[in-house]
């Protein structure tokens, strides 16, 4: 086979091109310390690390939607804790205001620093979560969610709370109507009130048997024959189901409720027993203690069962917002255990991408000095086939 000097020439300048290329992709390999820089370079593994990439960019959202969720649910638990602070200073005066020595105007007093807790209540319930937003707007609101009207505080904004966009469930908002608004009046399973009565109170009642319950509304009421005073129960259709004589501190019990009258209950005097339903709320509460305790000339059964009922409903809202205090915990605390799986998605995410085009770089080095050898050979290769020609043979 001939071989000529210009063929020569070619191979050897195809392969000092060749090399001279291989080591420039070497090189650039070493210093982006990628393995595969485009998709061409390796297709599968090009997908792989796309894949990853997706998953490390849906991390990334995810993470940055539950700093969002815990941000506000921080703020919350502030508000909430605040809010439960002010309503046991409530408590505080309220109890105060019992005292059966004090006179009218100290229950004036008592009453209105009510209404300095109640304003500042009325505060926290409005208060903004920083991005011009509002803690208890629910689904959302451009104004203060809760209104101060004539009738009382009103919820203007949207029911129900907003979730971030994120592969879990996490809250940005709580549905404030339900926060303030609902709480459940009595006990929680049914409420006593006292009707008509001066001389006599009713306690906030207890369950003493829950297999007895019936949900159905009683009423009490008194008779006096012989100079004895006796109490008769009946329920809404007016079927007697209790009557004894009246004995003060002892507890009065039909179908599976318990509850104590105090007091010199005259003949006539009424006390309601109706099922619970989540309609009361914190300022209504407030109001209705507040124009209790600001009421001249009361009796002292009547200032009794002021304190008695606010008392009780005081605990009341307090509990609720008690409840959505730990819940919003909840909700920090699953927060905790949504950031750890979140960055163990990442890390998966960036250790497949890794996997998939980042160099080995010990063994980046072994194939760059190989690369560079055979360039130096391609080198001499060719200075050697420069000196075939017959000039230089003649020369």
């Amino acid at each position: 086979m001939r071989v000529t000097t210009a063929y020569s020439y070619s191979a050897s300048m195809a392969n000092l091109q060749k090399r001279q290329t291989e080591l420039n992709e070497a090189n650039g390999r070493m210093t982006s310390g990628k393995r595969v820089e485009k998709a061409s370079d390796d297709p599968t593994n090009a997908a792989r690390a796309e894949r990853a990439l997706a998953v490390v960019a849906r991390s990334d959202a995810n993470q940055r939607a539950l700093e969002a969720s815990r941000n506000a649910m921080t703020l919350t638990e502030n508000a909430l804790g605040d809010a439960t602070e002010l309503l046991q200073q409530a408590r505080e005066a309220m109890v105060a205001a019992g005292n059966g020595s004090y006179s009218d105007a100290e229950r004036a007093a008592q009453a209105k620093k009510l209404t300095e807790l109640r304003q500042q209540l009325f505060t926290v319930a409005n208060r903004s979560d920083g991005a011009g937003g509002f803690l208890f707007s629910g689904q959302g609101a451009s104004q203060p969610p809760f209104v101060d009207t004539a009738t009382g505080v009103q919820f203007r904004g949207a029911a129900g709370q907003v979730d971030v966009a994120s592969d879990e469930a996490l809250p940005l908002t709580i549905d404030g109507a339900d926060a303030w608004l609902h709480a459940p009046t009595g006990n929680g399973v049914f409420e006593t009130r006292a009707t008509s009565s001066t001389t006599a109170w009713i306690d906030a009642g207890r369950v003493s048997d829950p297999s007895q319950l019936t949900g159905g509304s009683y009423n009490v009421q008194f008779t006096q024959a012989g100079g004895v005073t006796s109490y008769e129960v009946r329920n809404a259709g007016g079927t007697l189901l209790a009557s004894a004589p009246y004995k003060e501190g002892k507890a009065i019990e039909v179908e599976g409720m318990s509850f104590n009258i105090g007091g010199a209950p005259a003949v006539g005097d009424r006390f309601d027993i109706v099922p619970s339903t989540r309609t009361q709320d914190v300022f209504g509460v407030l109001d209705r203690t507040i124009a209790e305790l600001t009421t001249p000339h009361r009796t002292g059964a009547q200032i009794t069962q002021s304190a008695q009922t606010a008392l009780r409903d005081l605990d009341a809202v307090g509990g609720a917002l008690q409840d959505l205090r730990a819940a919003v915990g909840e909700s920090l605390n699953r927060a905790d255990a949504v950031e750890g799986r979140v960055s163990a998605l990442r890390l998966y995410g960036e250790t497949a991408r890794s996997n998939a085009e980042d160099l080995d770089l010990a063994q980046a080095i072994s194939d760059f000095k190989n690369k560079e050898t055979g360039y130096s050979a391609s080198l001499q290769t060719y200075s050697s086939v420069q000196r075939l020609s017959l000039f230089q043979y003649i020369s």
